[in-house]
């Protein structure tokens, strides 16, 4: 195996089970403030709440959790953990367009290259968060085990970062409401018709939202759909199946994805805490690696235009 550690932050969503499997040896805590006032770094092994009652508590609350980026000292924490013992390091981080860590990790690395000018320091803007940035981690961590350098690892991860995908459902419009994304009159109505948002990522790592679909049934045939005309060679991927509270909805879509494409392994994790803060309960969706996204996200919407036009006449 090459000599260099992989080191993401807390929004990548992998249990300790995948960070062992995969060689993650540590990972950057970000702080998550609790709606009573009190600060925890976040745990990807949910250690002191439990994913259930994490997402509960954020039920019929004006109050919110909050996340910040992640403190300097713990970069320098981790990255020099691996310098020290002679080992180059790849950052990857959360998405600039939700969090400065990437800039804070650039900022920490370039102060430690001086202190070790034998050694590298890479650092990746992922363009993702929550599981989407796991599968980078997981991409560059097989790329490692290929015997690719840092460098040819690094350069794989900022093409391959256009080509993941995610599709999958929103249903809690109330949540939206408190985040200040969705109005309130049309949260009540969505939620008298069971309405589910299905959104995929643009190439500014944002979820852009394609579709709107009236219950489960119908906003699973988009979403089988929607990955039927966008992913490549199933049959050699792992995929996720991630969700913020809907487990048996995450169940059940990831049955009928084994069933429609027979990937080589679909995982089924809860959203972590730095991302639930912000994404909040209701969220089931699936991440895989497809066709590039389009610049102007015009392929996306075409493919989901046609797809909602055909579940309509249906």
């Amino acid at each position: 195996m090459a000599s260099f550690a992989i080191i993401p932050d807390s929004a990548c969503d992998l249990s300790k089970e995948l960070r062992e499997r995969f060689g993650i040896r540590d990972y950057l805590r970000g702080p998550i403030y609790f709606p009573d006032g009190r600060e925890e770094l976040a745990d990807l092994d949910w250690g002191f709440i439990t994913p259930e009652a994490f997402y509960d508590s954020m039920k019929g609350r004006t109050a919110l959790y909050k996340t910040a980026s992640i403190p300097l000292g713990e970069i320098a924490r981790a990255f020099e953990a691996e310098l020290a013992e002679g080992r180059d390091v790849l950052s990857i981080s959360l998405s600039t367009g939700l969090s400065a860590n990437y800039k804070s990790c650039c900022m920490v690395a370039e102060e430690l290259r001086s202190k070790y000018p034998d050694r590298k320091i890479v650092c990746v803007d992922s363009l993702h968060y929550s599981t989407s940035l796991g599968l980078m981690v997981i991409l560059a961590a097989q790329k490692r085990e290929e015997g690719a350098t840092l460098e040819e690892t690094a350069a794989f991860l900022e093409t391959e970062k256009y080509r993941i995908h995610q599709m999958g459902t929103m249903d809690d419009l109330f949540f939206l409401v408190k985040t200040g994304r969705v109005s309130n009159f049309k949260a009540f109505f969505g939620n008298m018709i069971g309405l589910n948002l299905c959104a995929d990522l643009n190439r500014t790592g944002m979820a852009d939202v394609l579709g709107k679909f009236k219950g489960k049934k119908d906003a699973f045939r988009a979403i089988l759909e929607y990955i039927d005309k966008t992913i490549v060679d199933p049959e050699e991927q792992i995929l996720f199946v991630a969700h913020s509270n809907r487990e048996e909805a995450a169940k059940l879509l990831a049955e009928q994805v084994q069933a429609r494409f027979a990937p080589k392994e679909i995982i089924l994790l809860p959203v972590g805490m730095s991302c639930g803060a912000n994404i909040g309960p209701g969220l089931c969706a699936v991440f895989y690696r497809g066709k590039e996204i389009s610049e102007d996200y015009s392929e996306e919407r075409a493919i989901m235009d046609a797809i909602s036009a055909d579940i309509k006449r249906k």
